[in-house]
């Protein structure tokens, strides 16, 4: 199209808004916008568009998510003249643009009532970095900021609720009509980049999902179900992000955030989430550098690091993942996987053992290995209850994954690929190491000592490892054996304090959220993590008592 579409382009004269029909006026009605959106992005003529998607929104009981999220851009755009408004009147907007959306999805499913939040999340994240360079210097400005965080906490409120609505059906029958770059784009207009325009508006449109997950999406594509959980993991995050924007810091605000965090994916039970939590922490940085210092991108990481791996979600068993399919919950076990693996060489790097330990222990004790072994035993055909890996830490997990994809079994998805490249890369560099340090240790070991054996070093130095791991298991065994107690009920009574069978972790009570008696995790690990946090030794409390 080489010219501005004329007032008689724009507006269409439908009729019969029936069956196929209407998927014909919406698409048509759609590329005259976008059209129109290339060319310019002056918005005299948005009444115009607006009363056609008007149209296709009011005559049909539960219009498709398109109709609801065109209209409900066009409506925002006009309600937005200029980026010069202040903070208050485009936080008012965003409020009134979550209004529109809600009340126009009504009646669609919990699917699209979620994704179509995401222009919400997009218009937050905005606001919330603007608001960040005011560094909450008055008064103003700190109540601008206190009121978002009450209106997050509504968004993921909303949520949780349509959540609920998903249970038993996390797969949708229906799909999107046009392609979902097509849908950013009438979000975010002044992307005019002709080379890979399309991953440009993704990345700036989900800025909280990182490149891994946009390059997912715009390559691999991805279904609603998947989609929504992303939305759901950058409402998430953005909830975690302004909750270092206030007057707790320290060890007070891990314990809050690590109490928030373990409620709400209980209470949220939505796996697609889930999924979504663990690919942006195999990111090398999680995607929240235009909202967090350097130092508090470092305690999230380590925060969502304890609440991810030390906790066994029971939406999260095998029982209750067999209904959904195949390749998501492999992709799930293998992610899960390749977190604790990260977790584990994490705090390694910055000299926290205890923190690894606790990773390790809580990975060999969770129902993950179980399920990653008799998923390679089918693959692959193998009957012997004793094929596996030679170990039981995440390491040796993924090891004994890639010698099976070298012998020609397809193990991580394309969509690993950056991952699994990255995690070879630095098993080789360890294993170059190692060998360097064992030879370097047999050389001095004969300058010592001749004796003429050649594989005695080696054999002594494999006995002191075994020695080593042993006593660390035993040890980690034995201080961390802690398991949660179920829970009766849902929902907190005033003054009831539970002093039997009440997990005791991290100085909180992690179910004060309240969550379905048969949805409570478990914590598989524990002990403080170094983090400052108060943990009490059962048998300590029964000496006391």
């Amino acid at each position: 199209m080489d010219s501005i579409p004329d007032e008689t382009q724009i507006t269409h004269k439908f009729t019969h808004l029936i069956g196929q029909n209407y998927e014909i006026a919406l698409d048509q009605s759609l590329q005259t916008l976008l059209d129109y959106a290339l060319l310019d992005t002056n918005f005299e003529k948005i009444s115009l568009f607006t009363a056609d998607f008007n149209k296709l929104l009011q005559c049909k009981a539960n219009p498709p998510l398109e109709t609801i999220w065109v209209y409900s851009a066009l409506a925002f755009h006009g309600r937005i003249s200029s980026k010069d408004e202040s903070l208050n009147h485009q936080f008012t907007a965003i409020k009134e643009l979550f209004q529109l959306i809600v009340s126009c999805s009504v009646s669609c499913d919990s699917l699209k009532s979620i994704i179509l939040i995401s222009p919400v999340v997009y218009h937050l994240h905005r606001i919330s970095v603007d608001l960040k360079g005011y560094e909450l210097r008055s008064k103003k400005e700190k109540k601008l900021m206190k009121e978002i965080k009450g209106f997050v906490d509504s968004i993921l409120g909303y949520l949780k609720v349509c959540c609920e609505g998903l249970e038993g059906d996390f797969d949708s029958l229906e799909g999107l009509i046009r392609p979902l770059e097509d849908l950013v784009s009438v979000w975010v207009w002044d992307v005019k980049e002709k080379s890979g325009e399309g991953k440009v508006r993704l990345r700036r449109f989900f800025p909280l999902l990182g490149d891994g997950l946009v390059e997912r999406i715009s390559v691999v594509g991805c279904g609603l179900s998947e989609l929504a959980g992303y939305v759901i993991g950058e409402v998430f995050l953005l909830k975690l992000c302004l909750a270092f924007r206030g007057e707790v810091s320290g060890k007070e605000l891990q314990n809050e955030l690590r109490t928030w965090i373990v409620g709400s994916i209980t209470g949220l039970r939505n796996s697609y989430f889930f999924d979504s939590l663990l690919r942006m922490l195999l990111e090398p940085s999680l995607p929240v550098t235009s909202l967090l210092t350097s130092e508090d991108r470092i305690t999230l990481r380590i925060v969502l690091y304890e609440t991810i791996i030390l906790v066994e979600y029971s939406f999260l068993n095998p029982e209750r993942l067999a209904r959904l399919s195949a390749s998501h919950v492999k992709g799930i076990a293998l992610a899960r996987l390749m977190v604790t693996h990260e977790a584990v060489e994490f705090f390694r790097k910055h000299g926290d053992q205890t923190k690894a330990l606790s990773c390790m222990n809580a990975f060999s004790s969770s129902s993950l290995t179980s399920q990653v072994i008799r998923w390679v035993r089918s693959e692959i055909d193998v009957k012997d209850n004793n094929y596996g890996p030679n170990g039981s830490s995440p390491k040796a997990f993924l090891r004994w994954l890639l010698n099976i994809e070298n012998q020609g079994i397809q193990v991580f998805d394309n969509d690993m690929s950056s991952y699994r490249a990255k995690l070879v890369l630095d098993i080789s560099e360890e294993d170059s190491k190692l060998s360097a340090s064992k030879e370097n240790k047999k050389s001095v070991a004969d300058l010592l000592f001749y004796i003429d054996n050649k594989g005695e070093p080696e054999d002594e130095i494999e006995k002191d490892e075994q020695m080593t791991e042993a006593a660390s298991a035993a040890f980690v065994a034995a201080a961390h054996s802690l398991q949660s107690a179920e829970r009766g009920g849902t929902k907190r009574k005033a003054g009831n304090i539970r002093k039997k069978n009440r997990l005791k972790f991290l100085k909180y009570n992690l179910y004060e959220e309240s969550a379905p008696p048969a949805e409570k995790p478990t914590v598989v690990d524990n002990n403080d993590l170094s983090s400052g946090s108060d943990v009490e030794n059962p048998s300590a409390d029964e000496e006391d008592n």
